[in-house]
């Protein structure tokens, strides 16, 4: 079963929905990781292979996050800031999950286009 860690930046609401889909989920708050630098979040999610869903920009750098190397991030990219926003990103993203690997890959999703980057 995919796993998912929340960053802080994101709604609580997204780990409920998440949850609701049938995934194991943690955030970055209820692990008590808040304020912590990207390099050790992203050491987390490593050791405990989950995908980490985020909108903070710095994890689509593939240079950085390299393709293949990892359990998968998720940057959510919202036209507004609002949790109405967040969640309706999440809901695109969902039924992609059922058919897509994302374990390796940095998805960059925005309103109307999900762009899956994948080691070749």
């Amino acid at each position: 079963m995919m796993q998912f860690k929340i960053d802080e930046n994101l709604p609580v609401e997204l780990a409920a929905r998440l949850q609701a889909a049938g995934y194991e989920v943690d955030t970055v708050l209820q692990e008590g990781l808040s304020g912590q630098s990207d390099e050790v979040l992203f050491s987390y999610c490593q050791q405990e292979q989950r995908v980490l869903l985020t909108m903070d920009r710095g994890f689509g750098d593939i240079q950085r996050y390299g393709l293949g190397s990892h359990a998968g991030i998720i940057v959510l990219r919202p036209v507004r800031q609002d949790r109405q926003a967040f969640v309706a990103l999440l809901e695109q993203v969902l039924p992609l999950l059922k058919t897509h690997e994302v374990a390796g890959s940095i998805w960059i999703v925005e309103w109307g286009r999900v762009r899956m980057r994948r080691a070749e």
